[in-house]
Formats: C-alpha cells, sequence, structure tokens
C-alpha cells in the first residue's frame, strides 16, 4: 500500500516520517515547502494533485496540511478556506476518481460555539467560534460531500518534538522567567503528535488487511457511516486520554522539565485578549476509534514525559 502524505514538514508530518522508517507501509512525503527527503506538492493545484497521485501510483493520502494560525485566520478567511477547505476537495476529489482512501486530520475547533462539558461525539453538530473552525468544518463537509472513501479524524491540543506549540513553548519560558500566567478556563487535553501519527499507521495497517481479504469489508464495519450515494467512511475522534487546563499542562511541563523556580500561576482567558474565542471545554469522546480498531491510548501526562525527555535529550 503506497501513502502520499501532505503537510510532511509539519508536526504530525514529522511523526509519520519517523514512523516510516522500517513500515511496511510505503510512504511519499510531501509539502508546499522545501524540505529535507519531501517532493513539492501544492494541493490548492487539483492538477498538480492528480499528477503526483497518478506518477506515484498512491493508494491512499494522509492529508497532513492545514492553514493552523488561529489568529491569524481571521485576518486571512480567504487563505484558511483554501487550504482547509477547497484543498481538501481537491485531495476527495482525486481519491474518488482513484478509488483511494483519503485520512483527513480535523480539530476540535469545530466545536465550541456551543456550552456543553461532557465530551463530544462524533455526532456533535459542528458550531466553530471563529474562521479557523468554519473552514475546518468546510473541509469536512467537502470530504463527505465527495463520493471517496474516507477517514476523517479530529484531534485537539497537538505538540511534539518539532515545529513551534505549546510545550517547547512553555518549557522556554518556565525556564526564563520567575513566574508565568496562564488560562485555566480552557479545557482539553494535549495531545502527542507521536500518538496521533501511530493511530493513522493502525487504521493504514487495518485498511490494507481489509484489502488483502484478511477482515470483514472496512467501509462496512457496524461504526461506519456509510453513503453509497455520497462518500463511505466515517469521522473519528482522536486524542490522548484524560483531561487538563492550560494552567494544568503548563503546571506539568514545568515539573517534568525541573523548572521548580517558575511560579506558573492560573489566569482568565479575558486576561489574553483575542480576536477568536476559543472552546471552553474543548474534549472528544474516543470510544468509536478504540472499539472500531482496539487503540490503546495513553494518558497525555504519560506521552508528554516522553516527549520531553526526546527534547532534553
Amino acid at each position: 500500500m503506497k501513502i502520499l502524505v501532505t503537510g510532511a514538514n509539519g508536526q504530525l508530518g514529522m511523526s509519520l516520517r519517523r514512523l516510516a522508517t522500517g513500515s511496511a507501509l510505503e510512504f511519499v512525503f510531501t509539502d508546499v515547502a522545501d524540505g529535507p527527503d519531501t517532493a513539492r506538492l501544492d494541493i490548492t493545484d487539483l492538477a498538480a494533485v492528480r499528477s503526483m497521485v497518478a506518477a506515484e501510483g498512491a493508494d491512499a493520502i494522509v492529508n497532513c496540511a492545514a492553514y493552523t494560525n488561529v489568529d491569524a485566520a481571521e485576518d486571512n478567511p480567504e487563505l484558511a478556506e483554501l487550504l482547509n477547505a477547497t484543498a481538501v476537495g481537491n485531495l476527495a476529489r482525486v481519491m474518488q476518481e482513484t478509488g483511494g482512501l483519503l485520512v483527513h486530520i480535523s480539530t476540535d475547533y469545530v466545536f465550541g460555539g456551543e456550552c456543553f462539558n461532557t465530551p463530544a461525539s462524533e455526532e456533535r453538530e459542528g458550531a466553530p467560534t471563529g474562521v479557523y473552525g468554519l473552514t475546518k468544518l468546510h473541509g469536512e463537509q467537502a470530504v463527505l460531500a465527495s463520493g471517496a472513501r474516507y477517514v476523517i479524524l479530529r484531534t485537539a491540543w497537538l505538540y511534539s518534538e518539532f515545529g513551534k506549540n505549546f510545550v517547547k513553548t512553555m518549557l522556554r519560558l518556565t525556564g526564563e522567567r520567575p513566574q508565568l500566567k496562564v488560562v485555566f478556563d480552557q479545557v482539553g487535553t494535549p495531545t502527542y503528535a507521536g500518538d496521533l501519527a501511530e493511530a493513522i499507521v493502525e487504521i493504514l495497517h487495518f485498511v490494507q488487511n481489509d484489502r488483502m481479504g484478511v477482515q470483514t469489508d472496512f467501509f462496512c464495519h457496524p461504526d461506519f457511516v456509510c453513503h453509497p450515494e455520497r462518500s463511505e467512511g466515517s469521522i473519528f475522534n482522536f486524542t490522548d486520554e484524560g483531561v487538563c487546563s492550560w494552567y494544568d499542562f503548563a503546571k506539568t511541563i514545568a515539573a517534568m522539565a525541573g523548572h521548580d523556580s517558575c511560579e506558573v500561576l492560573p489566569c482568565h482567558s479575558s486576561e489574553f485578549p483575542s480576536k477568536v474565542v476559543r472552546p471552553a471545554y474543548s474534549v472528544l469522546d474516543k470510544t468509536k476509534i478504540k472499539e472500531t480498531f482496539g487503540l490503546r491510548i495513553p494518558h497525555w501526562t504519560e506521552s508528554l514525559s516522553k516527549c520531553i525527555d526526546n527534547l532534553i535529550k
């Protein structure tokens, strides 16, 4: 099975690249920006996507590419829509044309406009509070309307050893400052990109085994929502286990790093004005993905410890 990965220079793409070594699956890593060991691909160019898929003989696409700057999206809605929705539609269209599978990464930010304090299931109706969440929801809708086979994975609070993220920022700030304020009124689940990458590989193996006749038809699985007149596939939530606030997350990062000289204090979101109202309770229910694929998902503190160890090394 040959998998084309987009956004391969980002956090999740880099995590997949690390897993690819020694994998029975064959990966082709692409990104719009030049990088080591990646081919250049502009996913906003439908003809370019068609050409790359044909040239590589790709059976599936894992879309890790996105416009993820939540605040900047408010000032660049057209660009966010292009990357998070139009480009996703291009990928889905090509997979529909070739009979391939699209694994698309979405976000908890498709929620937030409603008031709830229980983990969101995949069936909850999207209600984004800003341009980023809205364009990501449009991307999901483009996949569902495409007629392609798909798996949409919603995730949240992603971090890793790569690029810019909350963990690396907190490691730096708690190592430099005597005191730091972090919001405590936004709750969710930190997710290690390495764990999400492993889940994606497990799903791809599941699909490959199905195509080889090892198990019952993947897209007739009882947990899948099948639309014969449109797409075949389903939406799944994936984060690490557990729940915390950004304040709790920061406190734990500082403690694991041994940055005891920095006092981390809780504060309200109103102390850090933003163009976007972020989800106050952003916890996703993972029952469906665990039951469908038999995944064992680690607690966020377990994975955070692993990531910080890697960063310190």
